[in-house]
């Protein structure tokens, strides 16, 4: 059995779950249900990451303790995440003792190494990014991102020797060793090489919120340091058990935002080389959205929560509107007046009545009796099957959406042509093969949608007598004619009822 092991960015708890952070935990999902059923050994990791002085700051504005600030966001994560159906099986948290514990062993492991050294730092530092700026990377001397003047602090640091490493993960990343997707954004780490990349900071100075160095302790770990480290401390780094880690490292794909692929891309291969660890196979950038041309923020009130769209929507609309948006990899631009038109078309008119379309003439015509088998849709099915592993292999979950509309379409075109109704009156034998193809592609359709829309295509199936699907193996519920004839089916009500 293979494993695959794939993790999201872990969210920062200053704020609220919103759509830029459901997006990418929901592709994370589709990937890991995907890989599911095909009978992988797979581990899913999202989480929290809690430490770092805006954290303390926001905390303080709230009248609360950063922890009791960070348990209560911590929870709305978790609880978005479980309303969103989503399949993790870890929740990190870098304020829990598992975490800390692990990453002063790390730190310490990098320390004797003689990766780590001590040294004096005096830069610009953006209390919004939680890191040091370049004169260069401001705007009229601000922070583009925040709109702030950064702060000139001049402090004693611990540094981490990057500039040892760098041969090594260009190398790296040149030869796909370590692979980055998109495409343009490999091209885009390896022109950061082409600059000058400096030591970076593991610590903080004077900072109370945050994991002390295990050997200084008046010095706290470097917030963004300690986060990159979750992806091996939820494994069990460190500890007295370290099967997890055994099992499942290195991690199959990071996906990540592409705001953050220089940590990921350069900082944390180099970490993991200091420290003997392999490197992750692939790392994959997905783009930003902005809401109706416009950058997403509370100060500019357009911030969309995910609570609000599964009230109007239902959890499966959710997901399926969030990455049905724009090819994920790219930016795009979502526009929320847009939803209620996208969920009638695609949803309530598409997947939908499809589905009760299909259950309904077999109940009509044959009595809920699956006919005998035909196979004159087969080819068709099975290009489509082609272009969708094809694209969720090289995890393009919108490439894998346009697969799924490709089978509805093929369905909603066969239907139209052999106008069943009219067979009914005339052409019995024909009608028994007609009806018998569609409804084997609606049951291609509900495995296909399973990793997308989990519970619509459970409903789907449920109403093939399918029930048992996740159980078998993928290679066969691919095949075409797995529907036994002479087997029962039932009518699929309305999956998606029309929003006016």
């Amino acid at each position: 059995m293979s494993k695959f092991y794939i993790t999201t960015p872990i969210y920062y708890t200053n704020g609220d779950p919103h759509i830029g952070s459901a997006y990418p935990t929901i592709a994370c999902d589709v990937l890991a249900r995907y890989h599911r059923l095909k009978g992988d050994d797979v581990w899913f990791l999202t989480g929290a990451d809690e430490h770092g002085a805006k954290m303390a700051e926001t905390a303080e504005k709230a009248g609360k303790s950063p922890q009791e600030f960070c348990d209560e966001t911590a929870a709305k994560y978790m609880e978005c995440w479980d309303e969103l159906n989503i399949s993790n099986n870890d929740f990190i948290r870098t304020t829990s003792q598992r975490h800390k514990v692990a990453v002063r062993k790390l730190l310490q492991q990098l320390k004797d190494a003689g990766a780590i050294y001590e040294g004096q730092y005096e830069g610009f530092y953006c209390q919004g990014c939680e890191s040091f700026v370049t004169e260069k990377d401001l705007v009229d001397g601000k922070c583009p991102d925040h709109g702030v003047e950064p702060k000139l602090i001049s402090e004693k640091n611990y540094f981490f020797n990057l500039k040892k490493y760098l041969p090594e993960v260009k190398k790296m990343i040149d030869a796909d060793e370590i692979k980055i997707l998109p495409i343009n954004k490999k091209k885009e780490v390896l022109g950061l090489f082409k600059q000058e990349i400096n030591d970076f900071s593991v610590s903080r100075q004077n900072l109370k919120w945050g994991i002390p160095l295990p050997w200084d302790e008046s010095q706290v770990t470097y917030v963004w340091v300690e986060a990159l480290m979750n992806y091996v401390t939820a494994l069990g780094y460190g500890t007295d058990d370290e099967k997890k880690l055994e099992q499942f490292w290195p991690a199959d794909v990071h996906v990540v935002g592409k705001e953050i692929i220089k940590f990921h891309c350069i900082f944390w291969p180099a970490m993991l080389l200091a420290a003997g660890l392999p490197m992750p196979k692939a790392i994959y950038a997905h783009g930003l959205f902005t809401i109706d041309g416009v950058k997403m923020g509370k100060s500019r009130g357009n911030v969309i929560d995910p609570f609000n769209l599964i009230k109007e929507f239902g959890t499966d609309a959710t997901r399926y509107i969030l990455l049905s948006q724009f090819p994920f990899g790219q930016d795009g631009d979502i526009k929320a007046s847009q939803f209620v038109i996208q969920y009638n078309s695609d949803l309530a008119n598409g997947v939908g009545n499809f589905s009760s379309r299909v259950t309904a003439m077999a109940e009509k015509y044959f009595t809920g009796v699956v006919p005998a088998r035909d196979t004159e849709l087969k080819n068709e099915v099975e290009a489509i099957w082609v272009e969708y592993e094809k694209a969720l292999e090289g995890f393009q979950v919108d490439g894998a959406i346009e697969a799924i509309k490709k089978l509805q379409s093929l369905g909603d075109g066969y239907v139209e042509k052999n106008k069943p109704w009219e067979l009914a009156k005339t052409d019995e034998a024909r009608l028994k093969e007609v009806i018998y193809n569609l409804l084997e592609l609606l049951r291609h359709l509900g495995v296909a949608l399973w990793p997308v829309m989990p519970e619509t295509a459970e409903k789907i199936l449920a109403a093939l007598g399918q029930n048992n699907f996740t159980s078998q193996n993928f290679s066969l519920l691919k095949v075409w004619g797995l529907l036994e004839p002479e087997s029962k089916v039932s009518k699929n009500e309305a999956l998606f009822p029309r929003i006016q």
